[in-house]
């Protein structure tokens, strides 16, 4: 390798460590929210930080399985309220396996939608519409039905048409389209 070979070759070198260097100084300045062992980062849309979360594997496999990928890297803005694995867990045995049979699409896409409210609603603002409500608000869901959203002590808590309720336990998780706030309960219409 002549010199000029050599020359060039460092220089891509540095020129690709400069990058990379670039990349990470730009995460590190972006406010993450550690969600199922990863950074969420606000610069990353639903999907995106969605993968990452080793507490969301089935949600990730069922919004999959509905076709709502594409959806929800959309521009949104969206509020998802997102069950972890173990709150799928909960539901009766071979409930999940069953939903995602592409005969039972159009169901999973309902039971989904129901988790997403059209718009961006931070915690603050949710408990804001909770107090003005006397204790308890009403939202209308991307699926068409309501969620009820009330508190308990420092706890936000949301009540699916069942009469289910699911506790927030990791809130205001900003994303480049929306925000999520993870739950504890699946919801269903």
């Amino acid at each position: 390798m002549n010199t000029r070979s050599k020359i060039t070759a460092l220089g891509m070198v540095m020129l690709s460590f400069a990058f990379s260097g670039t990349a990470s100084a730009q995460q590190m300045k972006e406010k993450t929210v550690m969600v199922g062992g990863a950074p969420m980062y606000p610069s990353k849309n639903i999907i995106e930080n969605a993968v990452n979360s080793k507490d969301h594997k089935t949600l990730v496999a069922a919004v999959k399985a509905a076709g709502l990928v594409e959806t929800l890297q959309g521009a949104g803005p969206f509020t998802v309220f997102a069950p972890t694995d173990a709150a799928f867990a909960k539901l009766p045995k071979g409930t999940v396996d069953n939903l995602v049979k592409p005969e039972n699409k159009a169901m999973l896409t309902k039971i989904l939608t129901y988790h997403v409210l059209p718009g961006r609603y931070s915690a603050k603002q949710i408990w804001a519409e909770v107090k003005a409500g006397n204790g308890k608000a009403m939202m209308k869901t991307v699926e068409g039905e309501e969620l009820t959203f009330w508190a308990k002590g420092k706890n936000l808590y949301v009540r699916d048409s069942k009469g289910n309720d699911a506790k927030v336990t990791i809130a205001d998780v900003n994303q480049s389209n929306g925000v999520i706030h993870v739950i504890d309960t699946v919801l269903m219409p």
